[in-house]
Parts: structure tokens; C-alpha cells; sequence
């Protein structure tokens, strides 16, 4: 459909059918665009999002990846109402995958606790006055079926309970009606069930709960090789400084794990393993130390390590906030990353390594890249209205420059060359070529490429990198999903759930 091209996760039909509602990444907006064409119209401005239902009363009800809460705006667009807010002093992290009930007096919603979404409490509330019951303890991603029962998914497991929708309480215990459900790192589970009685899902792999993805080396003029490496549930690669070796995150049941890729001997190592999540790894110029967020002492902050394992991991920042490393400066003395502020909205901050003090940098712009004279600090800003590329002089002062024109994230300088490379939308790879003495100059964009290779759909990290000699492109692509439909599927369930206790 024209006008989506840079939609990304939780698509969804008004109750009438003859609209869609989608996230656009670009404008970081809830848009809605009629199917029968036209140009979308803005909803809301949103940060990500983590689920979104549309009621019967052109309600919508979604939840913002800053995990503050949920939310609730008109279909017609307008000032949006909090409805939910999360409460730290209950150990809550997250509320997400908000779903409508029959009739749209009530919502179901998972309350996110621990190291693991599915270590969450799948809750009813009512939306007139708030109350609130819950329901499962353990689960995720919860659905309703018309047959009468609650379906969530708990590591991998597909679980249906008898659910009074009138009384809004379940009636018996959870019983499994599906196995190797694929899951997402955030709680997403790929199934959906059809008010006529069917399931459909995306199988996983055994023990694995993400889209099983692999690395590939893509040139400039977009020719694809995969690497040997096997199939894992992989994001954020960073290459070493010499090229020969992958830090990369792979997701596993129950967190995330920094693993090591040596690209000659074709083998694979884990690498961290204290904390349940270590993620974004940021390689030390001297490639001695690799530095990554990690969940060990508590909020998501930022560690570093040896690169050879030894040591274990020693605590860079103490911050009540998440935050993600992003760059090194040239001389190993500098780590600019990004923080969550209180306002939920994402600041660029710098780590001196002398005195291991962070001064804060950018206020509402993220990941930020040194230059590879360190004079120059790309960045992602949506001070436009949607995400955008801009570079400005470090330490400053002096002013910006925008490089992207129509949408940018994911922004990496060329190791090798006066050239800066980043995404726009969800498919195109984009150089610019720059000048950066005596003074900063920027040429027109230019795509390299076009592919279906993973993106981050959001100001936080990259999501691939880039070879030492500035020709190759380390990515990310997803392998061939399958996906299984059960017809009749509620005679099933019915059978195996009674819903008479």
C-alpha cells in the first residue's frame, strides 16, 4: 500500500475492516491509511510500539516501547490518555500487547516483571473504571478466543484457559494446545487465531524463540554471501577493528548473550555469561576490551570485558536508567552511548574513561557515531518530525548538519574513506560522501542497495557494520519462515479444554 513503505510491526484492522492502523518508523507515529488507498493520516507520535488494539468505539488502546505504560487515542487522532502506568515499586518493567474484548468495555494486557517477558502477568482491566484482576502468572502476548478462552504463549508454549469473558476470570487451569511457538524478545508470539475457528502460527526451533537469522557479507553493489556461521536468533554485529572477528547479541530463552564469530576459523564462542541479558557489544579501538550493556547489577548499564574472556565483566556507569554503548573515539578514551532519561525520551551522553565520570552530550537524539578522526559525531535526531541523520563537530562547539533527506537511522562512517553510510526505511543501504577539512561538507545521498536485511526500526543501535576497506557490509537477514495453519481449530481445543468445570 503507497504510504507504508516504512511500517514496521503490529499492523491492525479498525473493527469495521476498512481501515489499517500501522507504526511508521521514519516519523516514529501511529498512522492509520484507509485499504481502499490514499494517503495515511497521523494518529499519534509513539516511540516504538509493543502492541495496539482497536475497539469497537474507535478506540485505540497501544504501548510505547519506553515501557511507561499504555495508552489510549481516539481513531480520529487527538491527545492521548494514559490508561496504565508501570509501577517499579511492584517489580513491573513493561506493559504490553494490549488486546480489546468482546464488546470493548475491557482489555486483556501482559505486565512485564523480571529478566524474561515471559516471566509475565497476563491481567484484565476494565476501561470505564480502571479495575484490574489478574489472571495468569507466567505468559505472554495473550488472545482471545470467540470459543471462550484465554491463549498465551509461555516459553515457546501455546496455553489455553476457559475465560468468563462476562465475568472477566478464567474457570480452570491452563492446558498446551501447541508446541515451538515462535516467540520475540519482547513478548511477541506469531500466532493468531480467526473468529471462524482457525490458529496460525510460525514454529521455532526447539529451545530457540526468536526468527532463526543468519550473517551474510553484502557488497556495495548489493551481492549477497552468507557467512558459515550458524543460524541463530542474531541483532547488533560489531566487527573488530581488523576485521577478523564478530561480536555479536543472539537471543536465547530466558535473555540475551554476547557470542564471538572468528571469521578465518569459522567457529563461534559465547562470550559473556554472567547477567541474563549482555547486549550491544562496542569493540575497544585496541580491540583488547569489548564494551556492552548488561543486566548484572540491576538496570541496563554499561560493562566492558576482555576480548579473550578473562577478567569477567567490570561496570562502566551506574545509572537507574537503560542505557546502550554506541562508539569509540579514535583513542580509546571516549565511549559515547545512549541513556532513557526520566522523560522516557533518549539522550546522548560521553564516557571519559580516565575518571569513568559520563557527561551528557545530546539532550532527545541517539546512537551516536565518532568520525574516524574523532572531530565528528553522526547522530540520530526526529527533531524534523522524523527520524534523520545529522553530524556535528565534537567536542563542539559548532553547528549541524543534516545528511539524510527522506528518513534516516542506523548512521556508520566509513572506516576507510570520507564517506557516511545509514538505513532509510526498512531496505535501503545510503552513502554520502563528506568532506570533513577544512570545513564539514556533505554530498547528495545515494542507496548502495536494496534488501530484506534486519533493521532496528528505531534511534538505538545498528544493526550491521561495515568492513575495514569500507566495501563490505556485515547484515543481518532472516531465514524463510514456515508457517502452519490449523483449520477447525477451536473443535480442537474444545475438546482438549473443556469449558465446563
Amino acid at each position: 500500500m503507497a504510504g507504508t513503505e516504512d511500517a514496521y510491526c503490529t499492523p491492525l484492522f479498525s473493527p469495521d475492516g476498512q481501515w489499517l492502523a500501522f507504526f511508521s518508523t521514519d516519523a516514529q507515529e501511529l498512522k492509520k491509511i484507509s485499504i481502499q488507498g490514499g494517503p495515511p493520516a497521523t494518529l499519534v507520535k509513539a516511540r516504538g510500539l509493543n502492541g495496539a488494539t482497536w475497539g469497537s468505539d474507535d478506540t485505540i488502546i497501544y504501548a510505547s516501547q519506553v515501557n511507561t505504560g499504555l495508552q489510549r487515542v481516539s481513531s480520529a487522532g487527538g491527545t492521548p490518555e494514559w490508561i496504565t502506568h508501570v509501577d517499579s515499586t511492584k517489580g513491573e518493567t513493561a506493559h504490553r500487547w494490549p488486546v480489546f474484548l468482546p464488546g470493548g468495555k475491557a482489555f486483556l494486557f501482559a505486565i512485564e516483571k523480571g529478566s524474561s517477558p515471559d516471566d509475565a502477568q497476563i491481567v484484565v482491566q476494565r476501561l470505564d473504571t480502571g479495575q484490574r484482576r489478574p489472571l495468569v502468572q507466567g505468559g505472554t502476548f495473550p488472545q482471545y478466543a470467540p470459543a471462550g478462552y484465554l491463549v498465551y504463549v509461555h516459553r515457546g508454549t501455546l496455553l489455553a484457559v476457559p475465560f468468563d469473558v462476562d465475568r472477566l476470570q478464567v474457570k480452570g487451569p491452563a492446558v498446551p494446545v501447541a508446541e515451538n511457538v515462535r516467540e520475540s524478545g519482547n513478548g511477541a508470539a506469531q500466532f493468531g487465531l480467526s473468529p471462524q475457528g482457525s490458529l496460525v502460527y510460525v514454529p521455532a526451533a526447539r529451545g530457540v524463540q526468536g526468527p532463526q537469522r543468519k550473517l551474510v557479507w553484502v557488497n556495495r553493489d548489493g551481492t549477497e554471501q552468507s557467512l558459515a556461521a550458524p543460524e541463530r536468533v542474531y541483532y547488533a554485529p560489531r566487527l573488530s577493528h581488523d576485521g577478523r572477528r564478530v561480536a555479536v547479541t543472539i537471543e536465547e530463552p530466558g535473555g540475551a548473550q554476547i557470542w564471538l564469530y572468528d571469521l578465518s576459523r569459522e567457529t563461534l564462542t559465547r562470550f559473556t555469561f554472567e547477567g541474563n541479558n549482555n547486549e550491544y557489544p562496542a569493540w575497544a579501538p585496541d580491540g583488547k576490551r569489548i564494551a556492552f550493556r548488561s543486566d548484572k547489577e540491576g538496570p541496563l548499564n554499561l560493562f566492558w570485558q576482555r576480548a579473550d574472556g578473562s577478567g569477567g565483566l567490570e561496570r562502566l556507569t551506574t545509572s537507574e536508567y537503560s542505557q546502550a554503548p554506541s562508539s569509540w573515539s579514535p583513542d580509546g578514551q571516549l565511549l559515547a552511548f545512549t541513556e532513557l532519561n526520566p522523560a522516557m525520551a533518549r539522550d546522548i551522553w560521553v564516557l571519559r574513561l580516565s575518571d569513568r565520570r559520563p557527561q551528557p552530550f545530546f539532550r532527545n537524539e541517539s546512537d551516536p557515531r565518532f568520525s574516524p578522526d574523532g572531530r565528528w559525531l553522526a547522530y540520530v535526531s526526529n527533531e524534523s518530525g522524523r527520524l534523520e541523520i545529522y553530524v556535528q563537530p565534537f567536542p563542539g562547539p559548532g553547528g549541524k548538519w543534516q545528511i539524510s533527506t527522506e528518513g534516516g537511522s542506523e548512521p556508520l562512517w566509513n572506516p576507510s574513506g570520507p564517506e557516511l553510510f545509514y538505513r532509510s526505511g526498512n531496505n535501503k543501504m545510503m552513502a554520502v560522501e563528506v568532506t570533513t577539512q577544512p570545513s564539514f561538507s556533505a554530498g547528495t545521498p545515494k542507496m548502495l542497495f536494496e534488501g530484506q536485511y534486519l533493521s532496528t526500526a528505531g534511534p538505538w543501535f545498528c544493526n550491521y557494520d561495515v568492513s575495514p576497506d569500507g566495501q563490505h557490509f556485515l547484515m543481518i537477514k532472516e531465514s524463510e519462515p514456515q508457517i502452519n495453519v490449523v483449520l477447525n481449530w477451536f473443535e480442537e481445543l474444545k475438546r482438549r479444554v473443556p469449558t465446563k468445570q
